[in-house]
């Protein structure tokens, strides 16, 4: 009988152990995933795949692209959705609610954390506490202090704002070197740099050059600054996020971040739409992942 073990024993006795690898085992080793599709819509995007029009059967150019986006469209959707549920600016009233529906649905969760706010109340620590005893939940870099809400002033100095996320790092104790700028969509990971206001881009290029990664979103459940409470409707919302899904108009295809902020959900009414939400999401096929596995890619 053919074994691979009979081949290494052999392989070790002619030539020597560990002078040659076994070629069979190299065989075995499954590779790495390329993501072929995600490189072929990039390249798309970026205008860099060259279309050319045949003169027996002319298709114009335009027509050729729109019909290889459709193609790769319907590709992507062979694949599982991902869905990242981020929080932003927790521990707050409602990220109690936010650990126990985490655990009621068995979902993952992220929470872009501020140390300022944990640091406010033993109620608030024992929500970081919380948050910290589950493992359905993992907790990120959201700053110290929010910029304290003035962030022009914040991100006009920079070293300032890093010993910020540094002393949030330090003070939380966070395990994993991913952040989100407070008051900026800012993007900075693998060979991505996209930055909506050029405030906070010199502060999110310190971060990165210090081994940090910076996540952004693609749908926002908007909240009433001085209620706290959701603006939109769980339906409309919802239905943002399938438009994103279907036309692949997030960062990257398939995926999809999500942001909320804690403080949506310490009202019935706000609970009661977010587990809908959850409910809806689950029922379309959504997969739920934390940050630091993004992007998940194809």
């Amino acid at each position: 009988m053919f074994s691979v073990t009979a081949c290494k024993d052999f392989s070790n006795k002619v030539l020597g152990k560990g002078e040659l690898k076994d070629t069979l085992t190299e065989k075995l080793v499954v590779k790495e995933k390329i993501p072929h599709l995600l490189n072929r819509w990039d390249s798309l995007q970026k205008n860099q795949i060259q279309f050319t029009v045949d003169s027996l059967h002319p298709v114009p150019i335009k027509q050729q692209k729109r019909e290889l986006k459709d193609s790769l469209r319907k590709a992507f959707n062979t694949y599982p959705k991902h869905i990242y549920l981020t929080f932003d600016d927790g521990p707050l009233i409602g990220s109690a609610f936010i650990d126990s529906i985490a655990k009621e649905k068995n979902i993952k969760v992220s929470v872009f954390l501020i140390g300022k706010h944990a640091n406010m109340s033993k109620g608030r620590k024992r929500d970081l506490a919380r948050y910290e005893s589950n493992p359905l939940i993992a907790c990120y870099n959201h700053s110290y202090t929010h910029a304290n809400n003035q962030y022009s002033r914040f991100y006009n100095n920079p070293q300032n704002a890093f010993a910020d996320f540094e002393k949030n790092e330090k003070d939380l104790n966070l395990k994993h070197k991913i952040v989100r700028l407070p008051g900026r969509n800012i993007w900075i990971y693998d060979n991505v740099r996209k930055i909506d206001l050029k405030n906070g881009s010199s502060t999110a290029d310190l971060l990165h050059k210090n081994g940090y990664t910076i996540y952004g979103w693609d749908v926002e459940w908007r909240l009433n600054s001085i209620t706290g409470a959701p603006i939109q409707s769980q339906e409309s919302t919802l239905s943002h996020i399938r438009n994103y899904m279907n036309n692949k108009s997030s960062m990257v295809p398939n995926n999809v971040v999500f942001l909320m902020h804690d403080d949506m959900f310490q009202t019935q009414k706000g609970q009661q739409e977010l587990s809908s939400l959850i409910d809806a999401l689950k029922k379309d096929g959504y997969q739920f992942e934390f940050m630091q596995d993004y992007p998940i890619k194809y």
